[in-house]
């Protein structure tokens, strides 16, 4: 069984030790980053740290040194972007400090994205983002849009204050079958319940899956409002995507 003392980079060492609250996220980050290669750990803390120049300078010694795309993308990272996404949940983080971060992870991605662009690699799906009306909260939706493209699915974002029919015209639009709603003020949360019926009036609520997410939603708010999944952070918001569209695959 892996050991935090299995991972090479103290700095990552230190994130799981010390932000890491949750006994399946602790097991998750030390089964992850105990597998994986040092360069891939480095790249991970590199990005934990919102340091762009060395992700940068990190993914093209990768890339050089023959490690697969994906592998750059998946366990370095998304790996540290996953870590970053815990600690923005438990305020360890903030916008600044994640904003910084995402701009680490976009130097690395550069040189990721044409990659698998010329390798064909098809999309995981599409899914819809968009922040509930009245709300102008978006940094917890970026985050989870940043990760759903880095796991290669197509996202559309339409933004904050979103209306529910501009959520039902963008699924129809871009025939999606994955919705991702966001709220972080108790006053907006309501607007998810009022999205949902407004799918069920249209008769294309049985068409889409629809998650949920933000910091004052909770799974059995998410229940009673319809949805089909809740996701507590960018982490729980990708494997949701991930399992909806293999179900929606399957089905086709």
């Amino acid at each position: 069984m892996a050991t935090i003392a299995d991972i090479k980079n103290e700095d990552i060492r230190f994130e799981i030790e010390e932000c890491l609250e949750r006994e399946d996220e602790i097991e998750r980050f030390v089964t992850l980053f105990s597998s994986i290669d040092e360069i891939l750990q480095d790249i991970a803390a590199a990005v934990i740290d919102g340091d762009n120049t060395l992700a940068d300078e990190l993914t093209q010694r990768a890339l050089k040194d023959g490690y697969a795309a994906e592998a750059i993308m998946d366990d370095g990272l998304i790996g540290g972007m996953g870590i970053v996404g815990v600690k923005f949940r438990e305020n360890f983080m903030f916008v600044p400090e994640v904003l910084a971060c995402a701009r680490a992870m976009k130097a690395g991605m550069a040189h990721i994205e044409p990659i698998l662009a010329e390798s064909g690699s098809e999309s995981a799906g599409k899914v819809i983002m968009g922040t509930v009306k009245g709300d102008l909260h978006d940094i917890g939706k970026n985050l989870c849009i940043m990760m759903l493209r880095g796991a290669g699915f197509e996202v559309i974002d339409l933004g904050v204050d979103t209306s529910e029919d501009e959520f039902i015209d963008a699924v129809e639009e871009h025939e999606a079958r994955i919705l991702g709603m966001s709220a972080l003020l108790t006053t907006t949360m309501p607007n998810m319940g009022i999205t949902i019926e407004a799918f069920i009036d249209a008769d294309i609520r049985d068409d889409v899956m629809i998650m949920v997410g933000g910091a004052p939603v909770t799974q059995e708010f998410a229940d009673d409002m319809g949805a089909d999944a809740y996701g507590k952070d960018a982490l729980s918001c990708v494997a949701l995507a991930t399992k909806f569209a293999a179900q929606t695959n399957a089905a086709a």
